[in-house]
């Protein structure tokens, strides 16, 4: 370490072939056939000259890392190490491709210890992320497994080596690399009897791949999130009231958000034309307002062009009440969810029912989830939509006391813990001294997070004041989701013990 006087990373030369041929003697000395020729290496650096790469100290070539670019859907599950190179010709490589292929990589021993070679597979990596592919992969050797050959198979043997049971100083370092085994390879390498010509397939998956889309359209990784927290006023009729949804929809749109989060039941005090009928004959009345409310919520979605979630309102379904809400897009289409857990109350005072239908939405902005107040306590349907590939997932609430808002509060940030997602909640406040059943409301909107290190220490991205009329803007990272999946200090999704339990949606019943 003393004697280091610079490490550097550079393209390999054709020039450097020589100082290479005896690097790779003095590398493979158990495989003394395994040194590429002149004009393979020539070949390489003609055909991808970014994949090969040469790291050296003190201007000494110390290490080495050649690649291709393949289509990975072209060759077998079980392909050899020849059938890859195009019988080691290279004829496979294609810039075409969406695959970063390792076709070596080595240190040389007087240099091993130093972590070199993680400096080559993270220019890999950074090189699979710029140019927009799939992943890396290549087929690992197992050059201690003819120790144990007699007694385990190589799968068996694979899995004492991630178990720390056995040491495999390739297989060891490359799954320390964030590599993942996918297979077992046979008769991938002739002529290597230490691994008895096994091999491990190991791939990296890059997370910000995004496949070409044709069209001009694309899905954004920073989403501008608006909150709307409303205050329970009396309105003379339905136009006063949308009158105020739309000030509060101009307002997010000014600051160029990507959504706006209504509340659950915001339009309420339309009910208070109707107290003196009894309270499940109210909110039935109230349910004939929501069909022309949703239309005009979808106009005024493509006119301030984002994404409004609107809440929740009572909805009739035949003879039942419901308490849905709709996804208005910006490009004119709409999508209906609905409260699948209605509360004690809901279900004694209204009549009201719960939905049966759960499902992520599609969005400009990736996967989202809505669920409505109540049904953010059950861990099982956000759990359910992770799976879907939400990473959003926004609650409309309605609570009257701080009691009900710290249900809420708490179990959506638990939803953003353990399901590695943003959660964006939106509450009323103020209160309804003509409506029965809706007097008072408690609420404090705010934008959770993950807890780890590229998130806020407390998991909290923004929070409104509580009780006051306002609208919360906050920006959240899609990027960091995906990174927080791979490398984060706890992978909540990913070790999750599948072999012990499992959750899946049932058909459900219709109503």
């Amino acid at each position: 370490m003393k004697d280091i006087e610079n490490i550097e990373l550079a393209f390999l030369s054709l020039d450097d072939y020589q100082e290479l041929k005896e690097a790779m003697i003095a590398s493979y000395t158990t495989m003394p056939d395994a040194i590429w020729k002149k004009h393979q290496i020539k070949k390489l650096i003609d055909i991808f000259p970014e994949g090969q790469v040469v790291i050296k100290v003190n201007d000494q070539i110390a290490g080495c890392a050649l690649s291709i670019i393949i289509d990975y859907d072209k060759f077998d599950d079980n392909h050899t190490y020849k059938e890859i190179t195009g019988n080691y010709s290279f004829s496979t490589h294609t810039k075409n491709g969406d695959v970063i292929y390792g076709i070596d990589v080595f240190i040389l021993p007087k240099f091993r210890g130093l972590r070199l070679g993680r400096r080559l597979y993270d220019y890999r990596k950074d090189l699979c992320e710029r140019l927009n592919l799939k992943g890396l992969a290549f087929g690992g050797r197992i050059p201690n497994y003819h120790k144990y050959a007699d007694k385990l198979t190589p799968k068996q043997y694979i899995e004492k080596v991630r178990r720390k049971e056995i040491h495999d100083p390739v297989l060891n370092f490359q799954i320390s690399n964030d590599f993942h085994p996918a297979r077992i390879l046979k008769n991938y390498l002739e002529g290597d009897a230490s691994s008895h010509e096994y091999a491990v397939l190991l791939e990296w998956d890059n997370i910000y791949y995004e496949k070409q889309n044709k069209k001009a359209s694309t899905i954004k990784k920073i989403v501008r999130l608006g909150l709307v927290q409303w205050q329970m006023r009396l309105y003379k009729d339905l136009d006063e009231l949308m009158q105020q949804a739309e000030f509060f929809i101009d307002a997010v749109s000014g600051y160029r958000s990507d959504f706006a989060l209504f509340p659950e039941f915001f339009n309420a005090p339309l009910m208070a034309e109707n107290n003196h009928l009894s309270t499940p004959e109210a909110i039935r009345e109230l349910a004939k307002h929501t069909s022309e409310i949703v239309q005009r919520f979808s106009k005024l979605a493509i006119s301030y062009n984002i994404n409004i979630i609107t809440g929740s309102m009572p909805e009739m379904v035949g003879n039942t009440l419901h308490n849905a809400g709709y996804l208005c897009r910006r490009d004119g289409s709409m999508e209906r969810y609905e409260k699948l857990h209605v509360t004690p109350d809901e279900s004694k005072v209204w009549g009201m029912v719960g939905g049966n239908q759960l499902k992520a939405f599609d969005t400009d902005c990736g996967k989202i989830g809505i669920l409505i107040c109540y049904d953010s306590e059950f861990p099982e349907l956000s759990r359910l939509l992770a799976d879907e590939g939400m990473d959003i997932l926004f609650v409309p609430f309605l609570t009257d006391t701080q009691n009900g808002f710290s249900r809420v509060r708490h179990c959506a940030q638990a939803r953003a813990i353990e399901n590695e997602c943003y959660v964006a909640i939106a509450g009323s406040v103020g209160n309804l001294p003509k409506v029965q059943n809706m007097d008072i409301q408690f609420a404090q909107s705010m934008v959770f997070t993950p807890c780890d290190f590229a998130f806020p220490t407390n998991g909290v991205k923004a929070e409104a004041t509580q009780n006051t009329e306002m609208i919360l803007i906050a920006d959240v990272d899609i990027d960091l989701l995906r990174e927080l999946n791979q490398f984060g200090s706890v992978r909540n999704l990913k070790d999750r013990r599948k072999d012990l339990f499992e959750l899946k949606k049932l058909n459900p019943k219709t109503n």
